[in-house]
């Protein structure tokens, strides 16, 4: 049985490590040496384009030749990643006789030293070895993060600060939740949700987890924007960690940023976790880009909340029927036959394309393709109810079979 690798941390803080070669394993080892702090020397003729950018910004510097004896002087650490075999084995040969430690990207049991796959989570970092089996031990530390990160294992980390984080759900689809906002949610006292937040992720909670139901049905029973902003003050000052659940982004049309004032105000401490919003991820869920070279060159979205003629109204409507590109109405269902006359009255064809996405990244996910003359009758017909989202423009037209 060969003999078993020693895991130890590495401190490389304004420490050279030599790094010879500049492809694609390169590239994908730079982020952690930066951030662990180290003086990084890449030696080769050619870099990928991120690793010459980060040249060119001064975080590494890059000596354009290939490697020479004595290119491993002063080195704590060295990488010998190039794609010619007796090359990384004369890097490997001088840094035995340097007594420095050296990874062998094309084979690391030739090497002195192996990169073992890391993950992070709250200030822990997790690496995996596997005795040459890197596809194994990269599973393993994926699986491990994955479970840190939804809170099924009990890193004993200390409970979290009293305050509020308003966190982005993602256009509903459980799985498209950002990774810090689920490891935030996994952490929660309370629970103040939207209905459009990702139910199956409340279904996951402890029992011990308080959720408020602050669902704000379209044209319907709605919590008063006070009562939102009074819970997720009085729990946070009464000691809890509260997650303010949001559908798609808390600042895309969710009043997030009402919230946040009304923490600041109250001397609460609030973070905020973008979410993906779903004016960009139910269209691409559909197979409907908003954006297409050549099609269109801007991407405007809008709320729906206030018809065209109502005088709070924020929106230039002529401006938008002049406009070639991409809408994205948000919140548009009812009045989609107003907005659509008045898109046509200024100038928008009769005949545009329009794609309605119902219920996107969902289960029951629906789309509807029409025009912006029958698409009113079309969302009536078919039964098109919120939430969806409705998307106006040439790339309506687009198909991915077409």
């Amino acid at each position: 049985m060969a003999d078993q690798h020693y895991l130890v941390g590495l401190d490389l803080r304004d420490r050279l490590v030599v790094v010879v070669g500049g492809g694609s394993v390169v590239q994908r080892r730079m982020p952690r040496l930066l951030a662990a702090g180290a003086k990084v020397r890449v030696i080769s003729p050619s870099v990928t384009a991120v690793v010459e950018g980060l040249a060119g910004s001064g975080e590494v510097d890059w000596q354009r030749r290939r490697y020479a004896d004595g290119d491993l002087a002063d080195a704590w650490y060295v990488l010998a990643c190039t794609d010619d075999p007796d090359a990384n084995a004369a890097v490997v040969a001088e840094a035995r006789r340097r007594r420095v430690f050296c990874v062998r990207a094309d084979a690391g049991e030739l090497g002195s030293a192996v990169t073992p796959a890391v993950g992070e989570h709250e200030g822990l970092t997790l690496g995996v070895l596997s005795g040459g089996e890197p596809r194994r031990s990269a599973a393993v530390r994926t699986a491990l993060v994955e479970a840190l990160h939804a809170g099924q294992i009990d890193d004993s980390a200390a409970p979290a600060a009293p305050g509020v984080a308003l966190v982005g759900g993602g256009p509903g689809d459980p799985g498209l939740i950002t990774v810090r906002g689920r490891r935030l949610l996994s952490r929660a006292d309370v629970v103040v949700a939207d209905r459009l937040a990702p139910q199956r992720l409340l279904e996951e909670l402890p029992a011990h987890v308080q959720v408020i139901d602050a669902s704000k049905i379209p044209y319907g029973r709605a919590m008063q924007q006070e009562a939102i902003n009074a819970a997720l003050i009085d729990a946070a000052k009464a000691g809890k960690f509260v997650v303010r659940l949001k559908g798609g982004d808390p600042f895309v049309f969710g009043r997030g940023f009402e919230e946040l004032l009304a923490c600041v105000d109250a001397g609460v401490p609030v973070t905020v976790v973008p979410g993906v919003t779903s004016a960009f991820a139910a269209p691409a869920a559909a197979g409907v880009p908003v954006s297409h070279r050549g099609v269109a060159h801007e991407i405007v979205v809008v709320s729906g909340h206030a018809a065209p003629d109502d005088p709070t109204s924020l929106i230039d409507w002529s401006a938008l029927g002049r406009l070639r590109g991409t809408l994205v109405l948000l919140m548009g269902v009812q009045r989609i036959a107003a907005f659509a006359d008045v898109l046509v009255e200024h100038g928008r064809p009769p005949d545009s394309p329009v794609a309605v996405i119902q219920d996107g990244t969902l289960r029951g996910q629906r789309i509807l393709r029409s025009t912006l003359a029958k698409v009113a009758d079309d969302m009536a017909g078919e039964g098109i109810r919120p939430p969806a989202i409705i998307v106006i423009g040439p790339v309506a037209g687009l198909t991915p079979g077409g």
